[in-house]
């Protein structure tokens, strides 16, 4: 599968299969997100994949109650291990760079036939405190990973015209 036809399948699930991720699999994923660019190739960020179900069963809360997270058999947390690096565009690096793996492990989620969906309706304090994010980092995003047991339909997009311009706004 091309990186376009990734870009075309991706959905955001909402309902997973009660089926485990081969770990050769599951390393895949993760090595999108390894190796993901980063503002001056910092690299400042670290990737959870949370397992465990009683974790998973005790984010659920911390995730504003969407049960759906706890169905993948796991739950990716997505940090950022810095929260000073600013750009010299004036953008923080943390947030920028973190959300970019994100977006690798979901198309390369695609490509193994897995589903994700973007998360950043959560209880910060409390998920940092259930996976022991320490002091100086933040959990930027978090997102299940899983078999699909959903095919929702394509969501209306704007048209090119409405998102791209050249040369000037």
């Amino acid at each position: 599968m091309d990186v376009q036809e990734a870009i075309r399948l991706r959905r955001s699930i909402r309902a997973y299969r009660d089926q485990p991720i081969p770990e050769e699999v599951l390393l895949r994923v993760l090595e999108a997100a390894r190796l993901a660019p980063s503002a001056r190739n910092r690299q400042a960020w670290r990737f959870l994949a949370v397992r465990d179900l009683g974790i998973r069963r005790v984010l659920v809360e911390a995730l504003r109650g969407n049960t759906f997270v706890g169905q993948a058999p796991v739950l990716l947390a997505f940090c950022a291990t810095e929260d000073t690096d600013v750009m010299s565009c004036g953008q923080k690096a943390g947030p920028i760079d973190v959300s970019i793996a994100l977006a690798y492990v979901t198309l390369a989620a695609v490509a193994e036939g897995l589903g994700t969906c973007w998360l950043g309706s959560f209880d910060e304090p409390k998920v940092r405190g259930i996976l022991g994010v320490p002091d100086g980092a933040r959990v930027v995003a978090m997102s299940p990973l899983g078999w699909p047991a959903e095919t929702p339909e394509v969501k209306t997009r704007k048209s090119f015209e409405e998102v791209v311009g050249f040369d000037r706004w």
